[in-house]
């Protein structure tokens, strides 16, 4: 037997708090989750600093990656074998895809990727084809099979209906994660009725599309979106963590090229600073080694380093006021101005932060940052673009949300404010 039809003696399943069981059968997809490089993922989480905001949030990517694994599984084998228009023939790779799409992660990864310029879908992509453990386990089904399962995540795989299984408006990354953040973060928003979505799901030659009669449970999937990201995914204390997270990163770069000599040299940050990391390299950082450097750099010298650092590892996070950039963009200049007057360093401690979301957009094939739309099955066979059908979809289809906010430490001026007159003036422009 080829070692991509190999199936386990018996069936291992992993208990899961979202799918109940996560069910694996394959040897391929077995090994597959056994690989240093996937097992890493349990080191990265997956809603980054969410969880000084909603304290059960420390769930991983790697319970993620085997949710959106088990959601693929169960569209392919129960939903669409046997039908005309799927080939089973994908199975093993769309699979696989589905397991590994978020294995090029790193820790705390808009914040890491935002400081260094790094992709973390491009990273995914090097670790399925470099000299690693997960590329020696696809090699085995096929010298090609790990290019096949790089395509899929990068949106270049001939077979279309197998790339929206797992990138587009409704895949099985975002039922899971939805679901799974909602859970963990214990919020009500992001619950919403998969269990009639999978089973109203179709394939066509372009991408899987939905039943007429799935309708309302699309509109509820795309609601509970919409609240999860500014409930939860947009939630300004959250927001405010990862500013702080950023500038610390940002701190220790411009240490480092200023010859700053550290008590605690950050060797596993060298090569991200001078821009000659390695995949080893990225590969070998996860979140307990950032927080490891965040620890011991409290006791740095440099105040700045120290001080964010303390406040990120002990959530003494800035505080948060509205901002709108369309009228009050003077008010920054001014605030900058009063910040260095007052001896603290606007560059690190006043930070505009802006947060957007389109719910749910219909793009032309063509157009920029080309996305298909939800499509319809009518009964007929036709298909009607969702927004058609659904007042609730045309309500908020192509409407763009922006929040823009201004961080600052407003306990440092608070505690200052007797002292020095500048920091009244500076809380008073800030919260009016």
């Amino acid at each position: 037997m080829e070692y991509k039809d190999e199936k386990l003696v018996e069936e291992k399943v992993f208990k899961d708090p979202v799918h109940r069981y996560i069910h694996v059968r394959d040897k391929v997809i077995w090994d597959v989750i056994g690989t240093s490089e996937f097992q890493r993922l349990r080191r990265i989480k997956q809603l980054g600093t969410t969880y000084l905001v909603f304290h059960g949030a420390e769930h991983s990517r790697f319970h993620h990656s085997l949710g959106v694994y088990e959601i693929v599984r169960r569209i392919i084998d129960d939903g669409f074998s046997g039908r005309p228009e799927w080939n089973n023939e994908e199975r093993l790779v769309t699979m696989c895809a589905a397991l590994l799409h978020d294995l090029g992660h790193g820790p705390f990864s808009h914040a890491f990727e935002k400081v260094f310029d790094l992709d973390h879908e491009q990273f995914t992509q090097a670790i399925l084809l470099g000299d690693t453990e997960v590329n020696a386990v696809l090699r085995r089904v096929a010298p090609d099979f790990p290019q096949k399962v790089a395509d899929i995540i990068g949106k270049t795989y001939p077979d279309k209906l197998v790339v929206s299984l797992i990138s587009s408006q409704i895949d099985a990354d975002r039922m899971d994660y939805l679901q799974r953040d909602a859970y963990f973060t214990g919020v009500s928003y992001g619950h919403f009725d998969m269990e009639r979505i999978l089973r109203v799901m179709r394939p066509t030659e372009e991408q899987a599309v939905i039943k007429y009669s799935g309708m309302h449970a699309v509109e509820d999937y795309i609601m509970s979106r919409y609240q999860m990201y500014w409930q939860v995914y947009f939630h300004p204390v959250s927001r405010s963590a990862e500013v702080i997270l950023t500038k610390i990163l940002h701190r220790a770069k411009q240490l480092h090229a200023s010859g700053y000599i550290f008590k605690q040299e950050p060797v596993h940050f060298h090569s991200f600073f001078d821009k000659t990391f390695v995949l080893e390299d990225y590969i070998a950082l996860d979140e307990n080694i950032l927080m490891t450097y965040f620890q011991v750099w409290m006791k740095e010298e440099d105040a700045i380093l120290s001080d964010l650092c303390y406040r990120f590892i002990n959530r003494r996070l800035f505080q948060y006021a509205e901002f709108d950039p369309a009228t009050e963009y003077r008010k920054i200049g001014e605030l900058e101005q009063l910040f260095k007057e007052a001896g603290i360093d606007p560059a690190y401690y006043l930070v505009t932060d802006s947060s957007s979301d389109l719910p749910y957009d219909f793009y032309g094939p063509g157009e920029e940052n080309e996305r298909l739309p939800i499509y319809l099955q009518m009964k007929n066979g036709d298909l009607s673009e969702l927004s058609r059908s659904s007042d609730v979809v045309d309500a908020i289809s192509g409407k763009r949300r922006t929040d823009h906010k201004i961080y600052f430490p407003e306990d440092v001026l608070e505690a200052g404010k007797a002292k020095n007159p500048l920091y009244g003036r500076i809380l008073h422009m800030l919260k009016g």
